[in-house]
């Protein structure tokens, strides 16, 4: 196979001679040959190399719903793709087969950033999603596709657990146009016994994205039963998204289902999601979702002002669509926090796996 390893940025050297990785807190201290965590950022002589740019999990075009962003361009579809590895641990990862990977040739689709913009604007996407796998430990890949795909009026939307360090979270934000990042739980004890990370730098990428960019955020948490679900944590989170974000940042409450290591967890009831949807509201959040559900209450957009349902989901589903062009209520006309344009057919439930020619 042609090798496609790149220069890797983010790292510096030690007095011991090894180098230090600075692309997430992890700090991974390398030997030569030795890889970081996520395993595919690699040390080389006196250098850091990035083994899977260039090269991708597989090509699919998405609902925008999916991501899931129900505020960034609603209807619109995105091309979306992942590689390998992760900077994480989590024992309940839903894409453990990409995310966990230690098989550098299973990445059977290669492109370059130019070859991915032009199959965005071929196939009429709105955007690109990176997405799969975290796009934190790919992020030079990422940011040069992201700006390949600006050259062609293409947006790029990271999905991630902002799980990453300071001076490589300011280059990487600058490339992008939305985010949703995975607050996957709301006590420091869960992100470190069941992801191997830790919450704060998390909430400090939080704060970052919604005080020092203009990137459009939305979040989402997986709720797990008996791990993350109780009343009070719940209740925690939103308090500190409305006093720390404001209350128009939306939320998502996904449904678990048992994979990787927690097979012995049973599924999340959609009662749980209605229930921490109804806590958050109650603490002031605007626009609260749940996921992975059928619920077409908790999949609708309403106004915030008078509670009219602007735009009606099922799953990912678009059923009815009422917001003006510039993001309007036609009722009372109060403006709903996000992205939008003219609303046209929307591009549905699909999901299309595509190939990409170098």
């Amino acid at each position: 196979m042609k090798d496609t390893s790149y220069p890797g940025r983010y790292w510096h050297f030690l007095n011991d001679g090894r180098i230090e990785c600075d692309l997430c807190p992890r700090n991974c201290r390398l030997h030569d040959g030795q890889r970081g965590a996520c395993f595919v950022r690699q040390r080389i002589d006196d250098g850091m190399i990035l083994t899977t740019y260039g090269r991708s999990s597989g090509f699919c075009i998405d609902p925008i719903e999916k991501k899931p962003l129900n505020h960034f361009y609603p209807g619109t579809s995105v091309l979306s793709f992942g590689t390998a590895g992760c900077n994480l641990a989590c024992k309940f990862c839903q894409n453990w087969d990409i995310s966990k990977s230690r098989e550098m040739d299973t990445l059977a689709d290669a492109a370059t950033p130019e070859a991915i913009a032009e199959a965005a604007e071929a196939c009429g996407c709105k955007s690109v999603a990176f997405t799969y796998n975290d796009p934190v430990i790919f992020a030079e890949y990422a940011m040069d596709v992201a700006d390949a795909c600006h050259a062609r009026g293409i947006m790029a939307v990271a999905v991630t657990a902002g799980y990453m360090g300071a001076e490589a979270r300011r280059d990487f934000y600058a490339t992008m146009d939305a985010a949703n990042v995975d607050l996957k739980a709301f006590t420091d004890d869960f992100y470190f016994r069941v992801t191997g990370g830790r919450l704060a730098p998390v909430l400090e990428t939080l704060r970052y994205l919604r005080h020092e960019t203009g990137v459009w955020l939305e979040i989402t948490t997986l709720l797990i039963p008996g791990k993350n679900d109780s009343d009070a944590e719940i209740r925690a989170e939103a308090q500190w998204l409305v006093k720390e974000l404001g209350d128009d940042v939306p939320l998502h409450f996904t449904a678990f289902h048992p994979d990787y290591k927690m097979t012995d967890v049973p599924p999340t009831p959609a009662a749980t999601l209605t229930r921490a949807r109804t806590i958050a509201l109650a603490e002031g959040l605007q626009y609260v979702y749940t996921g992975n559900v059928h619920d077409i209450g908790g999949g609708t957009t309403f106004c915030p002002a008078c509670g009219a349902a602007l735009i009606v989901r099922d799953w990912y589903r678009i059923d009815d669509y009422r917001l003006t062009a510039e993001g309007h209520c036609p009722s009372c006309g109060t403006p709903v926090a996000g992205r939008f344009a003219q609303f046209s057919r929307p591009f549905g439930a699909r999901r299309i796996p595509i190939r990409i020619d170098m």
